[in-house]
Order: C-alpha cells, then structure tokens, then sequence
C-alpha cells in the first residue's frame, strides 16, 4: 500500500482523462504531483466510455491532410450554446486543444488516431464538421501495465463478449456482419482468438479499446514518471492560508484521515456529481418532477470535490441548459432483483425497422438524434403522458441484424432476455401491445404510417434518417435511406426506456486558465478544476462525439501548466 504523503507540489483529485493529463503535464513542467482516487480503481469514467475525443483542428487530421477552420467550430459550439456561450473557456479550448493533443501524443503514451468521417451530432447545422474533428486513443496492450492493470477500472460487463472481451467500433461492424460476410466471420474469429489467449495467460483481456484505452495510455505514463496514484483515498476538505490560497488538502484514505499540504495548490477532477441524489434533484428539473433517472458513470461520482469547493466560496453553476449529458436507457436485472441501467447510445435506434413510442403508441422524436437530444424528446413525451417510461420497438429482422440494448444480434441468444422480460414479444403488433400495456390501435397506426413513408425512404412525421449524422448511424446497405425500412417481419420485439446519463454537465465556474471562481466572479487562487467537476464548455449542450473527453483532455494540459507557471 502506498502511504499518503505530508506534501507534494500539486495534488490532483481523480484519476480519469482530466486528472491523470493534470498530473503529467504538470510533471512535465518540473512539479512533483500526486493523484488521489476515491476508488478502489484508477480511470474513471472515462476507462468505460466510448473514448471520443474531440478537438477541432487536432494535428492527428491536420498530418492525415484534413483541414479544419476554427472560427468555424467556434461558430457551431456559439449556435449550439445559444445565450450560455462562453467565450473566455470556449477560446481556450479552442486555443490550447490542438496543442495538448500534440503534447500528448508526442510525449507520452497516449498515442492517437482520427476518424476521417465522424459527422457532428446536428451535422446540417452552421459550423458542423463532416470528420477530422474527433479522434480515438490506437487500442493498447494493457499488459504494459504489469500489476498495475489488475488496478485499471474493469469493462462494464454488458458492454463486453464472451465474459470481458472488449471490441472497438471496428470491430462491432464486423461482427455484426460476420453471418454474411467471410472476411468479417475471419475477422471476429482473430479477435475472439486473441480474447481466448489472454484468458488463459492473464485470466483477463488485455487488449484494453476505447476509453479503456485512453486510461491505460495514460496511466503507463503516470507510473513511468514516478507520480503517486493513490486508491481508495477521498478528499474530504479543501485547507487555506489567511489569505485565502488553497495550500492543500484533507483526506480519508487507509490509514484514516491525513492533510496533505500541496505547494501550488489542487486540482479537482473526480467526475462531477452522477450519483449526488440531492443535486441532481436539485439539478435535474426531470427528477426534480419525479421522473426516473439513472447514471452510467461510476458510483464514487457523489460530487464530494465539488461540496468541498463550494465550502470554501466556490462557484456551482446552474444555468446550464441540462444538467447532464443524457442517453435512454432500459433495465436489466441483476441477481439479488435490483435494476442496472443499459445505454442506448448508437447502437440501435437509428437502424432500419426500429422506432420509439409512448405508451399511446405514438412516435414521440426522431429515433436517429443524438442519445442526449433523444432524452430530451423522452422527457416531454413522459411529462406529457404522465408515465415514468417509453419504449423502443422493433420487427425480428431488425432484432437479429442489429440487436435492440442489450439483446445481441444473431447469433446471440435472445432467449434469456425474453425470460428475464427485459425483452417483449408478440406475434403480432397487437399482441406485442397486448404483452407491453401500449395501446393496441394506436401503436398499429403507428406501424402501418410509418412503414408506408420507410418504403418510400422518407419520414415524414419526424425526419429520421435526414441528416449526414442519421444516415452515419444507420446501415448502409439499407436503400434509399439507411435509417428507414417498414416493421413488417413478425414477431415484434419492445425493451422499456427511460432518461439517463453518461456523466454531468454543470460544474465549477472557471475561467480560460481552469482556475476556480468564488460566487462574485473572483479567482480563488491555487483551486483548479477540469472534466466533470468543471462546468462544462457546451453549457448543457452536446455537439458531437467526444464533448466531454476532448475538454478534459484540453483543460487537464492546461491547469497542468498554469500551475506550474504560478509556480
């Protein structure tokens, strides 16, 4: 066990993107710091994301040949934000995010790469970029780690194959292809060979993939410079001088409660507040109306780094408009009876044959949106009818080619999660209304309206599959419109949906140099804050993919090096 240390030069608070880069560049720049971490994991959120990463104007694409014009991203994050846009922090990461990216990737472990077509999440919108602009961490051996990898926060489970075995979203197209298709059923068979390796030399994968692979990135260059990365170890109070500069720390780790004095001050970077039942009540106006809601994030996200600032004048915005980056999510059960939730970020709504519907049976959004402007859909459609859940619909065909949550497509089982009831069935559209309490006239009208505008390849009612985005998400082996084909292949399927979160989007007020502002706009000198304790850049919004990772990224540079030049 590592002990706790008196002192160091600057300590970081959380272990994800945001505190681990904190840590780095601050040690580039000649400090000594130390990362605490109220798991008993390092990583996390970001060791289960997706692990997008966006940063217009990256040199990633600029070396790939990709040009990209940062007046023009500025331009789209201004009409995503609306009267909550923030010059002083957007200019910043619009300013340093290519250069940390480049820090990154030339002097540590966390090598990248871009996607040449990645569209925007509102791609028809001003500013909008077609690619170029989110980048992927290259998978990783995470057996570099050594030890250290048993540390790293596991796979959420659901979210893996044949018992943890990790796949990138190369990989996911591949495999969901390899029934009809000879190079992609070759290409699953190495990957699942790989698996197979692993578990019998490491009992566990160590082709660590997306986020996965941002953290073990990171973190083998945190071991490799020496920086303290002390586990079950939670700040409990943020200490001052008389003049009011924070000099350090008290903690709960162990060994039980120790201060740590921190020369050039703290870094708060524990996730924000997913699992702070009280603020997101007050935060979440949804919850605050008792409507359901369930987080994706790791459950020591309670907020506790963001208590502590507040109690020394820090302020926690709330104007944000939402309080949290939202994706539907359905339930599964776990063995004791308790629910866990399951995201349906872009795996499933926006295919072909699937459709989301009140339990009046009607279409509610377009099921192809981004997973936070669905959310937003969802919630009025649940304040409107009064109900705490919707439901994602879809024919047999659709089921087995794409999966619906957490039913895998063919060849996967679909027999434990009918028997578990997570998934519904009917023979028929009114048996399947009949099994799910949605009313039966009506969700049939919903059917046969919707299949009639899908044969023709336009969605009249709510447009799904009319954007670059859409389409990017649909299949596009799918004609003419790679979102859109009739639920005409009996039986029908239905899992439960209701509003949830992948992290939180209001948090501490910064300015462009991530430090810390009290109630009346003044800088609390040696506080600093990124990820999710610091309220986010978008204001509530969600651009594209990677919002949140490519600012941690950006911010932990850049608090990393104001620090260091305070000091």
């Amino acid at each position: 066990m590592t002990m706790v240390p008196d002192q160091c030069d600057l300590l970081v608070v959380g272990s994800g993107a945001a505190g681990m880069a904190a840590a780095i560049t601050a040690a580039h720049s000649g400090l000594k710091p130390v990362i605490i971490e109220k798991s008993s994991y390092f990583g996390g959120s970001t060791a289960v994301s997706g692990g997008a990463i966006w940063v217009p104007d990256n040199p990633i694409m600029r070396a790939a040949g990709m040009k990209d014009d940062r007046a023009e991203a500025r331009r789209y994050i201004e009409g995503e934000t609306g009267n909550r846009f923030n010059a002083e922090v957007v200019d910043a990461f619009l300013e340093n995010g290519p250069e940390a990216i480049g820090f990154f990737h030339d002097n540590t472990a966390l090598k990248f790469t871009h996607r040449p077509y990645s569209p925007d999440y509102h791609s028809d919108q001003p500013g909008a970029a077609m690619g170029g602009r989110v980048i992927d961490a290259e998978d990783y051996d995470g057996s570099r780690l050594g030890a250290n990898l048993a540390r790293l926060r596991p796979p959420i489970a659901d979210f893996t194959l044949l018992g943890g075995m990790m796949l990138n979203r190369f990989d996911i197209g591949h495999f969901l292809k390899m029934s009809r298709s000879f190079n992609s059923a070759i290409y699953a068979t190495r990957v699942v060979m790989r698996y197979a390796k692993d578990r019998l030399v490491h009992r566990r994968t160590t082709r660590l993939v997306l986020g996965a692979a941002i953290a073990g990135r990171l973190a083998e260059t945190v071991f490799s410079l020496k920086i303290p990365l002390l586990l079950d170890t939670e700040l409990v109070g943020l200490e001052q001088d008389v003049e009011g500069r924070v000099t350090g720390a008290r903690v709960k780790g162990p060994g039980g409660f120790r201060d740590i004095a921190a020369a050039k001050g703290v870094v708060l970077a524990s996730g924000g507040f997913p699992h702070d039942t009280k603020r997101r009540a007050r935060s979440f106006d949804h919850v605050a109306k008792g409507l359901p809601h369930y987080s994706m994030s790791p459950t020591a996200g309670t907020g506790g780094s963001i208590e502590a600032a507040e109690a020394i004048g820090a302020e926690f915005v709330t104007s944000n408009n939402n309080g949290g980056f939202w994706t539907p999510v359905s339930l599964l059960s776990n063995a004791d009876g308790s629910k866990r939730p399951f995201p349906h970020l872009f795996l499933d709504r926006a295919k072909p044959g699937v459709i989301a519907v009140g339990h009046d049976g009607k279409r509610f959004i377009n099921e192809a949106r981004s997973y936070h402007d669905f959310v937003q859909g969802l919630i009025g459609k649940l304040e409107s009818e009064n109900r705490k859940s919707a439901w994602l619909v879809c024919d047999h065909r659709a089921l087995r080619r794409y999966g619906l949550g957490a039913v895998p497509a063919f060849p996967g089982r679909v027999g434990p999660y009918l028997k578990s009831g997570y998934l519904k069935r009917g023979r028929s559209v009114a048996d399947l209304a009949s099994v799910t309490g949605i009313a039966a006239d009506q969700l049939e009208a919903t059917i046969r309206a919707f299949n009639a505008d899908a044969a023709q390849g336009h969605d009249t009612a709510f447009g799904k599959g009319s954007t670059a985005y859409q389409t990017y998400l649909g299949d596009a082996e799918q004609k003419p419109n790679a979102c859109l084909r009739p639920l005409d292949n009996p039986p029908y399927y239905a899992i439960e949906i209701y509003p949830g979160d992948i992290g939180t989007s209001m948090g501490l007020a910064v300015n462009g140099r991530g430090q810390v502002r009290d109630r009346e706009g003044n800088v609390i000198t040696g506080l600093y804050a990124c990820g999710n304790d610091m309220n986010s850049i978008m204001a509530g919004a969600y651009p594209g993919a990677g919002i949140t990772l490519g600012p941690a990224l950006t911010f932990g540079y850049v608090v990393g090096r104001t620090a260091a030049r305070e000091a």
